[in-house]
């Protein structure tokens, strides 16, 4: 089809984001070092908000509670509101070097903190587009303000649902959603009708406040509990039962309705050195992902009857604490549409001869072979809408509307939202070899192979963001597409309010890198050895 035409202002944030792309790509590398994971951003968001300062935003730190969040603005008049956003979490047990070898990063363990989708592409694609956006405002007069928020915590769907519950999302003409490619066939498009399910996660905490009422010592002994005595069972003997029974929920419970899932994860309350005193805290964390809120409240009804169960077994007591609560996805046919024009404007990225190279090497050391294309053929080719939700929906039961797993969802429900996706390296396998995960973590995180994305990324989340602000029909159609989905807008007879009615769950004993004695380390600690 013939190359959209573009605004002048747009041809403004285009050249604006080729001219920084070297920071770009250096800014892209400095979060991807950072490598902090869930809730413990500290560095990467400081650096954003640093960052945005220096560019003329004004900067909440902390916003809806979280250390780690903020939301920035930046106004060039009356007129829309435009919604940008930046994730930066990274997932413990995924250290990987931008190399194209399997080693940690300097002075780490492979346990520590790493950037797996990845986010720190993901953020600096974002405000690439959010700057050149401002350039282009700046220079043409377009009147209008951007609002950027800092989203820790996306891989337990944290922070989203707490600042829609707190109305960040509100009064946006748009919100722009964008993510690295990570299953086909969303690669290089936007979703049209299936998007992202429901997801809640909660924190089981087990108390064992009196494990000498378990069994008392005989009336010579001078201490009850003593060493030689009877163990209560205590918190770990609570977790454990817990972990046994819910693993029935993966053979028992919605086996036949798609696109579900259940995982946990093992909280440690840093009783090693304890001695044979039996445990007095643990803590196990859930996280559901299933297309429906009903799905997510049957889950967690089972789950609410375990730890009741267990707690009663070993002497304890026990607590439920949300982590998220979080709604399905709303589509926006008018926002896909837009944003995969400004897609099919930039072109899908491209791959130099540099990066294959480099690409090869990591082919080879993955034990595959290298291939003349290192990368899979889709990565440089757009995908429409309406074609890549044929072929989702081809292995979904028609009854199904919502599949896969992601945050953004919650933004749905407070603005016309599009979600548009962009190719990150992925390497072609040959004879059938699956590659294992520090290859693709590896790639998302070296200059030549990341930086085709981020580039792409930024220049459509600029192009999108300049024609909700100058096309008034465009922005129109959105919204009254909007309002019509949700049966009159915010509030409406089909709207689904914000489900957080928790605070943020920041005290929980999530991993995170520490300064010592010993020096600086990965919690539990981790530091490479060699």
């Amino acid at each position: 089809m013939d190359k959209p035409v573009t605004t002048s202002a747009q041809e403004t944030a285009l050249a604006t984001i080729d001219s920084i792309q070297p920071l770009l790509s250096a800014w892209t590398r400095t979060i991807f070092d950072f490598g902090e994971t869930a809730w413990r951003e500290y560095q990467s968001a400081a650096w954003y908000v640093e960052r945005l300062k220096r560019e003329g935003f004004s900067v909440e730190e902390g916003s809806g509670g979280m250390p780690t969040a903020f939301c920035a603005h930046w106004t060039n008049g009356d007129g829309p509101v435009i919604g940008m956003y930046g994730e930066y979490d990274a997932v413990p047990g995924n250290c990987q070097d931008a190399a194209t070898v399997k080693q940690p990063r300097e002075g780490l363990g492979f346990q520590a903190g790493g950037h797996t989708d990845p986010h720190s592409g993901l953020g600096i694609g974002s405000l690439g587009g959010l700057l050149a956006t401002k350039a282009a405002m700046l220079e043409h007069g377009i009147n209008g303000t951007l609002r950027f928020t800092g989203e820790p915590a996306e891989k337990v769907r944290g922070s989203k649902p707490i600042h829609a519950a707190q109305g960040y999302y509100d009064g946006l003409a748009g919100m722009i959603s964008f993510h690295p490619f990570y299953m086909l066939p969303l690669c290089n498009t936007a979703r049209w009708d299936t998007h992202c399910g429901a997801a809640y996660s909660m924190v089981y905490r087990f108390i064992c406040d009196e494990p000498e009422s378990w069994a008392r010592a005989s009336d010579a002994a001078p201490i009850p509990q003593a060493h030689s005595a009877v163990r209560a069972p205590g918190a770990n003997d609570a977790l454990m039962m817990m972990y046994m029974a819910s693993k029935a929920l993966r053979d028992s419970m919605l086996t036949h309705q798609g696109g579900w899932s259940i995982s946990e994860a093992i909280l440690t309350a840093g009783q090693a050195t304890a001695d044979n005193l039996p445990a007095g805290l643990a803590e196990i964390q859930y996280m559901i992902r299933v297309p429906t809120i009903a799905m997510a409240e049957q889950v967690t009804a089972v789950l609410d009857r375990n730890a009741e169960a267990a707690a009663s077994m070993s002497g304890c007591r026990h607590e439920r604490h949300w982590v998220s609560k979080s709604r399905p996805g709303l589509a926006n046919h008018a926002m896909a549409e837009i944003t995969y024009q400004a897609l099919s404007t930039v072109g899908a990225p491209r791959w130099d001869e540099a990066a294959r190279a480099i690409a090869r090497e990591v082919q080879v050391n993955a034990g595959g072979e290298a291939t003349e294309n290192p990368f899979i053929d889709e990565l440089e080719r757009l995908i429409a809408p309406r074609e890549a939700e044929a072929i989702l929906r081809r292995d979904l039961p028609p009854s199904q509307a919502n599949s896969t797993s992601d945050d953004y969802t919650d933004m749905s429900w407070h603005a016309p939202t599009s979600r548009f996706y962009v190719a990150r390296p992925a390497l072609r396998a040959a004879k059938g070899h699956v590659y294992p995960s520090w290859a693709m973590n590896a790639l998302g995180g070296i200059s030549a192979t990341i930086d085709p994305m981020v580039t792409c990324a930024a220049k459509t989340v600029a192009l999108t963001a300049l024609r909700l602000l100058e096309d008034k029909a465009a922005r129109d159609a959105a919204m009254d597409e909007f309002v019509k989905r949700t049966g009159g807008g915010v509030g409406g007879s089909n709207w689904i309010a914000p489900l957080c009615d928790y605070d943020p769950p920041i005290n929980f004993r999530w991993p995170e890198y520490v300064t010592t004695a010993r020096g600086r380390d990965w919690w539990i600690p981790a530091a490479s050895t060699t």
